[in-house]
Formats: C-alpha cells, structure tokens, sequence
C-alpha cells in the first residue's frame, strides 16, 4: 500500500443537456425544493406539539417510500438524491443549534424560495451517477453530455448538480487525490490584509485591490433598474433577471480567478505564511465598510490559501489580530490611529513606516513567536515573553525573513 498523502477535492465541469434533459433536471430541482420545504414545515409542527420534541433525520427517511406513494411526483426523482434532501436539513438544524448554544446569532432554517435552492446531490457515485468517457449517466435523466476539461483523479465520491447564471455544472467530489508538494523555500512571511491595497506582505511586497465588484457597480446598477421597471411574471423580466445574474456571476468569478492566482504566488515563495485570525462575518456589519469588505473577500481568499498550502505542503498560521497596526513593529510601542492614518509613525524609536507594512511585519513577528510558544510548550520549557497581542515593549530586533 502507498503511503503518499491524499486529500480530497472536487471538480467542477460544465454539462451540456439537451432542452428536455434541462426541463427534467429544472423538475427534479423543483421537486427537492418542495420536499425541503415539506420537511421543514413537518419539524416545525411535530415541535410545537411535541412540546419540545422535533421529527429527526431518520424518522423523514422512513417516511419517504409512503410520501413517494401518497405523491407520485417524487418517484420521478432517486431515491438517494431525496435523502440528501432531508440530510441538507438536519445539518441546517444541527448548525442552528450549535449556533444557540454558543450564544451566537441563531438563523433558524427557512423555507426554500424559487432562487434560493440551486443544487441536487447523487451522495453515493455508481448509484445513480457514473462518469462513461463524455457523458454522465443520471439515474431518471439519462446521459448528460458533460466537457471534462480537466483530468479527474482519484475516486469518485459524491456527485452535485448545480444551476448558475449560465448553465448547469457537475461537481464530482473525489478522495484520494494525492498530493502536489512545491519545492521548499525556506522563506516565512507576514500578511496584512487591507482595503486600499489588497495585502502587504513583511517584505513590503504590496498586492493592488481590484475592486472588481466597484469597477462593475454602474453596469450592474443599469441592469437592476431595468429590471425593477420589468412587469412581474413577464418574460421580459425573466430575461433581465437573467443577464443581471450573468453580470453578477461574471464578478465573483473574477474575484474567486484573483485569489487564486496571488495565493498559488505567495505558496511558491513561502513556507509558511501567516496572517491575522479576522472575523470577517462581524466586519461586515459595519454599514461603511461592508461593500468594500465584501468586494475584497478576505475569508474566501484565506480559504483558498489555506487549501493550497495543504495541498503544497506548506503552512498556514493564523495569529490573533489585536494591535497589529497599532504596535509599533521595531520597539513595540503602542501608537494609536484612526483608520485614515495610513502612515505609522513612532514617537518612541522614530521609525516611519507604511501601515499596513507595520502590520504585516507585527503579523509576522507574533506568528514567529506563537511557533515559539507551541514548540516550547511541547518540550516543556517555558516560554519567551511579549506578544503583539498584549502590547509589551520588545527590545528592537528586525524581523526574520
């Protein structure tokens, strides 16, 4: 047995459905969508006069063979893609309620509109979905062509069909893929995500912001005015609604293109990156910000990082992001400002500096000493002194690069 690393990944392809394969695959969408929503309305009820005790998982499972009895429409769809549905739910409930026991927000699960449920799941591939050269052969939709522009590695695991802006996608899930190392390095850097510029690393290597939503904002706000002045239900409007959909699709793939190509340059220079442990999710509750914020992706972008690291062998570190712009990086004194000061500049040791340059060299440092820390900790010695997060003064050092 081979003993090289795996992971698991997945592929997504475009397919290539003639008109009535489309039409089946808009009805068994409809059809999930409904049982979702059934489901749900199912959990809320047995609730209420349970006084406290819900439907589970497995009891809607059981119920399935009689509810495609009572409603034949559902035997137009496989079996496991139903189960699926009903998986998407309990995992909707799960998430609810670990969300009230931690005291955060709670988001109970809603009712699945039209454009809200976009996505249908063969969980089990073989059983309903296999891969034949070409086409994929769907259980009650028949062979779908499908442009396999890529390779697939690995074995197949699970198979989702989606609906985007312009068209229909498969996304295979395989596990087992093995891995891809980059050559090492030996280079450690620091990450301070902005707005102005999308991030600065340690060595003052700045990464312009594309601002690809704003650069597109007037052509999308056409659109959407064009579409509130649409009659609701005419074709018209669908028509609207769907170039407006295309627009929008056009920039979060511009974006998702951006991120991928600056985390694959920052893999290949560094070992190890770190970066600040920023809750995007309260970030964007700031009204003035939240555009902007949004436009840039920082969480998608860490994602994607933190993903081809993995798959590289590299590291990505996290590091907690207090005081990082305010700290000065060479003496560690605390320098307040405001975020329209984008110049640090030190009343203790002098030193002048961009920023955000400042913050990535702060990034750094606590991520070299968090290492510090945990390599100490594991050995049983104590650890050094001074962090970033605490403020306290370090004697002048330049940082390692």
């Amino acid at each position: 047995m081979s003993n090289k690393a795996t992971h698991r990944k997945t592929y997504n392809y475009k397919l290539e459905p003639t008109p009535e394969q489309e039409q089946a695959m808009e009805t068994v969408l409809r059809h999930c969508r409904t049982l979702y929503n059934i489901a749900l309305e199912q959990r809320k009820t047995w609730w209420q006069r349970g006084q406290g005790i819900g439907a589970s998982y497995y009891q809607q499972q059981n119920e399935l063979p009689d509810l495609k009895e009572s409603f034949a429409a559902f035997k137009q769809v496989h079996s496991l893609v139903l189960q699926d549905v009903l998986r998407r739910l309990e995992k909707a409930f799960e998430s609810f309620f670990r969300r009230v026991k931690h005291g955060e927000q709670p988001g109970y699960p809603r009712f699945q509109g039209k454009d809200r449920y976009h996505s249908f799941t063969y969980p089990q591939y073989g059983n309903g979905a296999t891969l034949d050269g070409g086409l994929l052969s769907l259980s009650k939709l028949g062979r779908v062509k499908i442009r396999l522009h890529r390779p697939l590695e690995g074995t197949p695991k699970t198979v989702t069909l989606s609906k985007e802006a312009d068209g229909w996608y498969a996304c295979i899930s395989c596990e087992g893929v093995p891995l891809q190392p980059l050559p090492k390095t030996g280079k450690v850097t620091g990450i301070d995500v902005g707005l102005k510029v999308f991030y600065v690393t340690a060595h003052n290597e700045v990464c312009e912001n594309p601002r690809h939503f704003r650069k597109a904002e007037a052509a999308l706000r056409r659109k959407q005015r064009k579409l509130a002045r649409c009659e609701k239900g005419s074709k018209n409007r669908e028509q609207v609604k769907a170039q407006a959909a295309k627009q929008h699709q056009k920039v979060k793939r511009q974006r998702c293109d951006f991120h991928h190509k600056e985390a694959l340059h920052l893999i290949r220079q560094y070992d190890t990156i770190y970066l600040e442990d920023l809750q995007v999710a309260n970030m964007v509750r700031n009204r003035h910000l939240a555009k902007s914020i949004s436009d840039a992706g920082w969480a998608q972008f860490r994602s994607i990082l933190e993903y081809k690291a993995a798959w590289a062998g590299k590291r990505v570190v996290a590091v907690p992001p207090h005081y990082t712009s305010q700290v000065c990086s060479r003496c560690g004194a605390y320098v307040q400002k405001s975020l329209s000061v984008r110049t640090h500049v030190c009343p203790e040791c002098g030193l002048v500096l961009d920023r955000d340059h400042n913050g990535a060299i702060n990034v750094l440092q606590a991520g070299l000493q968090q290492d510090e820390q945990a390599q100490a900790e594991q050995v049983g010695a104590p650890p050094s002194g001074g962090n970033v997060a605490g403020c306290r003064r370090r004697s002048p050092r330049s940082p390692v690069l």
